[in-house]
């Protein structure tokens, strides 16, 4: 097993910023699509992810898949989402630890699952035939949550550590969500990030969240937050130079605070990295 080589800092790639994007080339090294969003046979999205793909190494992130969910895999919806990865070439695929669908039904949000051996069974055996039909190794993502389960058997990250290790898989580490669930449920993030092995991870998420008195939400509608930051930071230390990418779905500021996110994020990974140099001598 091996980790992709690092595509270094990149923007999730939305239909707003397609006038910015084409326009101006800007200084990105590469965009995330929401799978979902292009699955299409024809029309003015296809056309401009492949005037985008010409300059940018892309990358498909899906929201559908439902890993988690007892219901079957749906194999259309595979067969549609191997069509666009030949289509466009992506550098890797990836999704969530979560499931969507219920009876037949996408009911659009991430549901959480219950940390148990039988869902952990369930999960691995789902990725397997996934990686298995795509013909690549499948990035799955840990989803923030907002409840927990009595019947649970283990904690998140050792769920997830299992998981990549059984279904030899790689992982979506999304720092933002570890510090909404951590929050949430009373757990320390840094020991979280601590506890994932380093030869799994592959890419990782930031993005902004909803905080309020008891609770915080996973909204990416705000910037990252200074907590996140210092998050991502621990991240850098830890896991070296992997992708990193940020998340921007709503509330949509000017292209160029997000530009600027993403330089700071730069400086952040430069910091980093000269501290794991100086460790290193």
């Amino acid at each position: 097993m091996s980790i992709p080589s690092s595509l270094g800092f990149g923007l999730g790639l939305r239909s707003i910023y397609y006038p910015d994007i084409l326009e101006h080339e800007p200084n990105v090294d590469w965009f995330e699509i929401i799978s979902e969003n292009y699955m299409i046979p024809g029309g003015r999205p296809l056309a401009i992810l492949e005037c985008i793909r010409a300059d940018y190494p892309i990358v498909m992130h899906g929201v559908s898949m439902s890993l988690a969910s007892s219901d079957p895999l749906d194999y259309a919806y595979l067969r549609e989402l191997k069509s666009l990865a030949e289509r466009i070439e992506p550098a890797w695929i990836s999704d969530h630890l979560a499931w969507t669908v219920v009876h037949g039904a996408n009911l659009h949000d991430l549901l959480p699952i219950p940390y148990t051996r039988e869902a952990l069974d369930h999960v691995v055996d789902r990725i397997r035939r996934v990686q298995d039909f795509l013909g690549r190794r499948l990035l799955v993502e840990n989803a923030s949550t907002y409840a927990t389960f009595q019947d649970s058997e283990m904690e998140e990250w050792e769920f997830v550590t299992e998981m990549a290790e059984r279904a030899d898989c790689l992982l979506l580490l999304d720092v933002n969500n570890i510090f909404v669930s951590g929050f949430n449920h009373g757990f320390d993030a840094e020991s979280f990030i601590e506890s994932i092995p380093i030869a799994r991870v592959a890419q990782l998420h930031l993005a902004g969240h909803g905080s309020y008195e008891t609770h915080k939400i996973d909204t990416h509608d705000q910037p990252v937050c200074e907590e996140v930051w210092r998050l991502y930071e621990r991240a850098r230390l830890r896991f070296g130079d992997i992708s990193a990418m940020i998340e921007r779905d709503d509330n949509y500021p000017p292209f160029d605070e997000l530009l600027a996110e993403l330089e700071h994020m730069r400086e952040i990974a430069r910091t980093a990295d000269d501290v794991r140099s100086r460790s290193a001598t």
